[in-house]
């Protein structure tokens, strides 16, 4: 190599600030040696910053892989109660079909015998009712009349069961107590329909109604057709209430909406004239049922509702009366309207009467004292009311014998 070679390479040269860098090579060897270690060194820095976050990302992932194992653990548990579970289930659903078809077979055997028993109801109502002039219901019961009474046969004892009503005292109790200026008269005169047009008559101008007792009294298992003529024969005649009578078999087989169409039907059939609701409450086995049929019967109309028609087994209690008389205050509640209550049956001493005079004024208030919304229906009662009064004037009860009907 020349010398003027040698001069060139050995010329200081420019570094990268453009200042003239007079360093020798082995100096700028050694310089770039150092740098590169630190690049070295950092690069190693960098690498354990590395190497300790995937250390802890491998902790993380570890423990998150330890959490997804617990939980698929306890899905796996889940999923087998919830199999469990199903399969319980679905025995249970198997155990209700087969009762519900055990119940349908029952409900279709039940439907069967009921469809027997009205079809030949019926049919039995149909010969009484092919009997001449009611004659039937005279064989099944008495007329009564509300307060006071004894049995009709015909137009004359009619006639003097109207005259007790129209003076239910003798002459030497009324002017004993002094009331010979009082009007104390029973509400009503109750009658079969033959009887109507008599018992308007003679109670005409005193202020007594005339109730007929309508739809096969006392059973009510004539055709609905037949009941509606009967009510409808009776207002014709002047009667302005009507006494009807409800199918049990209706209650005890909760065909409900079958009794709400029949008493509907009844209370069109009215006009009108006060439709009472007879329940016959001794056939209807439970103070549900009672309470049930009062409901429905308010709901169709009635006016009145009626513990008996007296010819049940049992008549007129005191449970009987508080299941009604509390169904009468929930329907008042509710719609505002006020409906009447008449305890029939069983009820013939006045101190018995005093039972129910209590219940009234307890459960449903004063207003219920009066004869537009509470009735006895009663036929000896009025006789023990004018014994008890002989007594509070003379000190000495008497025989019924000397209370008669006229």
């Amino acid at each position: 190599m020349s010398a003027a070679a040698s001069m060139t390479n050995a010329d200081p040269k420019p570094n990268a600030s453009g200042a003239i860098d007079t360093s020798t090579p082995a100096e700028r060897h050694k310089a770039e040696i150092r740098r590169l270690k630190r690049q070295v060194a950092e690069l190693k820095r960098k690498l354990k910053l590395a190497e300790d976050q995937i250390e802890r990302q491998t902790e993380a992932l570890a423990k998150k892989d330890a959490e997804i194992e617990r939980l698929e653990k306890a899905i796996a548990e889940q999923d087998a109660e919830i199999a469990a579970l199903t399969a319980a289930l679905a025995q249970k659903d198997a155990e209700i079909a087969s009762l519900n078809k055990t119940l349908a077979e029952k409900d279709a055997t039940i439907a069967g015998k009921d469809a027997v028993i009205t079809a030949l109801t019926e049919q039995n109502a149909a010969k009484a009712l092919e009997i001449s002039d009611y004659a039937y219901v005279l064989e099944l019961g008495q007329n009564r009349y509300e307060g006071a009474g004894d049995v009709i046969r015909n137009d004359e004892r009619v006639r003097r069961l109207c005259a007790k009503a129209i003076n239910p005292f003798r002459r030497d109790i009324v002017e004993g107590l002094g009331i010979e200026g009082e009007t104390i008269r029973p509400a009503a005169v109750c009658v079969y329909h033959p009887f109507v047009a008599t018992a308007v008559d003679a109670v005409r101008g005193t202020g007594i109604h005339v109730a007929a007792v309508s739809t096969a009294f006392p059973h009510g298992l004539a055709p609905l057709s037949t009941r509606l003529q009967e009510i409808e024969a009776s207002v014709r005649d002047g009667a302005d209430e009507i006494d009807v009578v409800i199918p049990r078999g209706l209650v005890l087989g909760a065909r409900w909406q079958q009794l709400y169409d029949e008493v509907v039907a009844m209370r069109a059939a009215c006009g009108e004239s006060h439709l009472k609701v007879i329940l016959g409450t001794g056939d209807l086995a439970t103070l549900r049922n009672v309470m049930l049929a009062s409901m429905v019967s308010m709901m169709a109309g009635a006016d009145f509702v009626k513990t008996s028609t007296g010819k049940e087994a049992v008549n007129a209690t005191l449970p009987v009366g508080l299941a009604m008389v509390r169904s009468i205050r929930a329907y008042y509640e509710e719609t505002g309207y006020l409906i009447g209550f008449k305890p029939a049956g069983g009820i013939s001493t006045a101190k018995g009467a005093l039972d129910w005079l209590v219940l009234m004024k307890e459960e449903l208030g004063r207003p219920w004292l009066e004869p537009d919304l509470f009735r006895f229906g009663a036929s000896s009662l009025l006789t023990d009311i004018e014994r008890q009064l002989e007594h509070h004037l003379t000190g000495h009860y008497s025989a019924n014998h000397r209370h008669a009907m006229a």
